[in-house]
């Protein structure tokens, strides 16, 4: 490798100024292949506009997936599609372009304990960050925690401003939040401020008709109701258990295993 010239160290300077990392690194090699194949001076500055751009990109979805929350392994690669109902399947590469959250409507999957629907929102979310929405995957009482903190601090309305940043935000496992008045109050005053301006994902193994165990108030458990529903996709989870069938397939390996030996 040849070394750099008293002109390259003052260019890489000038673009480390500017912020631009990819042309600090690249603009060399560039240079040298638009010489060899005679490109215009256009197509070699596209060119390093584009690599520039593809970084920034690169990294800002890094970003968006390390502040996301979700885990790492509940992708749509590893989510076994076969096992959801029809209907569902269907819908899910729609929901994955995005187009519900520019609406700002909401989705909502309900189902028993283990019938892959924190997988399936988390798949979604995954997709969701890769098209560039900002997203933010937590569990109901982790979320009702975060408000309750910021409430006591006198700073609910600037937490409710930061959660509002996310294009997305998903709460799973709602049905198992029991709520005192103070985390009924946060979670509904979340739920009213995203309505109608940002997309709310949430799972739940309660039907509506329960949901008077999460905000009490058979009022307030309507308005919540209300607001989560108007311009929402339900998804509907049937079906044996994940975990249930994962176990007994566990169970069975382990008793041909035992009859062999």
């Amino acid at each position: 490798m040849t070394s750099k010239s008293p002109q390259d160290n003052s260019i890489d300077l000038m673009l480390k100024s500017l912020r631009l990392p990819s042309f600090v690194k690249y603009h060399r090699e560039v240079a040298h292949k638009a010489e060899t194949a005679g490109w215009t001076f256009g197509a070699y500055l596209a060119h390093l506009a584009e690599l520039e751009l593809e970084e920034r990109r690169r990294k800002r979805l890094e970003r968006n997936l390390k502040r996301s929350g979700l885990p790492r392994e509940k992708t749509l690669a590893t989510l076994d599609a076969s096992r959801l109902p029809a209907k569902v399947r269907r819908q899910v590469p729609i929901l994955c372009e995005g187009g519900f959250v520019d609406r700002a409507e909401n989705l909502l999957a309900f189902g028993l304990p283990g019938r892959g629907k924190s997988h399936l929102l988390a798949a979604v979310c995954h997709e969701l960050v890769q098209r560039g929405y900002t997203v933010l995957f937590t569990p109901a009482y982790r979320l009702v925690q975060r408000l309750l903190a910021a409430k006591r601090d006198l700073a609910l309305e600037a937490e409710l401003k930061r959660l509002d940043r996310f294009d997305v935000v998903a709460i799973d496992d709602i049905g198992y939040v029991q709520q005192d008045r103070a985390e009924m109050e946060v979670l509904f005053a979340f739920l009213g401020e995203r309505y109608e301006r940002r997309s709310v994902l949430i799972s739940s193994n309660l039907v509506f008709s329960r949901w008077d165990r999460i905000f009490k108030d058979p009022m307030t458990t309507a308005a919540a109701i209300d607001r989560v529903v108007h311009h929402a996709t339900i998804l509907e989870l049937t079906g044996p258990s994940y975990r249930t069938q994962a176990a007994k397939h566990r169970a069975g390996k382990a008793d041909e295993d035992s009859s062999e030996s």
